[in-house]
């Protein structure tokens, strides 16, 4: 930015006009920085939150490979207890299917429970008055 060349007053001082502008100059001084500033942590956090993710997800993947190597395992451990292995894959299948619907019905009575914000509804139903009979 270019300067403007300085006028005083007779005491020497600067203006007015030219303290509001030098203010202004500042300001945005300021500004542009706490805008930098923030950029940059922000870069940072997202590139933590991506690596972060990203092992969640492998760790996510290798639960399921352990699920699976362990669900085998069952049925095989049902088989040398002297099950058809036919049999002892059903077994292990139908026990997940019963946890799956455990889950299914505490899920669905969980969901039952949920309302709409009420609290917030009539929040927003005061604030709206206000603002309507503020603007008559």
């Amino acid at each position: 930015m270019s300067e403007q060349p300085t006028v005083t007053t007779a005491a020497g001082e600067p203006t007015v006009g030219q303290l509001v502008v030098q203010a202004q100059r500042e300001f945005a001084a300021v500004v542009r920085g706490e805008v930098e500033l923030a950029k940059a942590e922000l870069k940072d956090s997202a590139a933590a939150a991506g690596r972060g993710a990203g092992m969640f997800g492998a760790a996510g993947f290798l639960g399921v490979v352990a699920f699976i190597l362990l669900s085998i395992a069952a049925a095989y451990g049902l088989v040398a207890a002297g099950l058809h292995p036919a049999l002892a894959f059903l077994v292990v299948a139908g026990v997940y299917l019963l946890v799956a619907l455990v889950l299914v019905l505490v899920g669905r009575s969980q969901l039952r429970k949920v309302s709409p914000p009420e609290r917030t509804k009539a929040s927003l139903a005061e604030t709206k008055g206000v603002l309507s009979r503020g603007g008559s």
